[in-house]
């Protein structure tokens, strides 16, 4: 399986550490193939300060705040639009707050790059159709699903 990660820093706020952009093609891949993903896929992935995320919320969720990810799903049901010029399936974009990125981790006490690849992971987890937002068994399947490519990446949580 082919998987192409495009990754664009468009904010200036927090310079992203070294490593950041392999950790996220990383975290793409490792999702992808824990899903078994049947495709040549591209994905697309962008940084943002929280004022473009809050805008991006605004326009497409009619939320008017920041958030910490947002996911545009490009395929539905296993259909997937084909990039003419790569000719990989087009799964969709993942947008990451860094602000907010930087803020959950100090919150929940745990390294920027778990954040980020959490925040990925999730994200790809929403382009592939998985969902939480009615919570239950939904939301229970995705955050193990989370957390096994996580620890798959050497990024488990640490129990104290």
């Amino acid at each position: 399986m082919k998987i192409k990660v495009n990754i664009n820093d468009n904010q200036k706020k927090i310079k992203l550490p070294a490593g950041t952009r392999l950790l996220v093609r990383k975290a793409c891949i490792a999702t992808l193939k824990e899903e078994n993903f049947p495709f040549d896929v591209e994905v697309d992935v962008t940084f943002v300060d929280d004022s473009e995320i809050q805008t991006l919320n605004k326009q497409f969720r009619n939320i008017d705040k920041s958030t910490d990810v947002l996911s545009f799903p490009l395929g539905e049901n296993g259909e997937y639009d084909t990039n003419p010029e790569t000719n990989l399936k087009m799964l969709g974009d993942v947008i990451i707050s860094v602000e907010h990125a930087y803020e959950q981790a100090d919150l929940y006490g745990h390294g920027t790059e778990r954040e980020i690849a959490y925040l990925t992971v999730h994200s790809v987890l929403h382009l592939l159709g998985y969902d939480h937002v009615n919570g239950g068994l939904e939301k229970t399947i995705m955050r193990e699903k989370e957390e096994s490519v996580l620890n798959r990446l050497g990024l488990a949580i640490t129990k104290v």
